[in-house]
């Protein structure tokens, strides 16, 4: 009976090992809730301060677009806590 070629096995090789993600600076997570916390108050402060002439505070000259800036303060704020290590 005819005699079947031996295989050559490769020799095993670990898979790289992956790096540990770096943790966040310091000033990271006081950043984030700082955004968080102060694009609330700017919301607040909006409402609060709306008078019946049509003037608003924080800033009369962008009227409704006040929620817009507190809102995005808010989001920037969320979306740091996605790359909080």
């Amino acid at each position: 009976m005819p005699e079947s070629k031996s295989r050559k096995k490769a020799t095993y090789t670990p898979p790289p090992q992956k790096q540990a993600a770096k943790p966040n600076p310091r000033w990271w997570v006081p950043v984030m809730l700082g955004l968080m916390v102060v694009g609330l108050l700017w919301i607040v402060v909006f409402y609060i301060g709306r008078s019946t002439d049509g003037s608003s505070l924080p800033l009369p000259f962008l009227g409704t677009w006040n929620l817009a800036v507190g809102a995005s303060l808010i989001l920037v704020g969320f979306g740091m806590t996605t790359r909080w290590r």
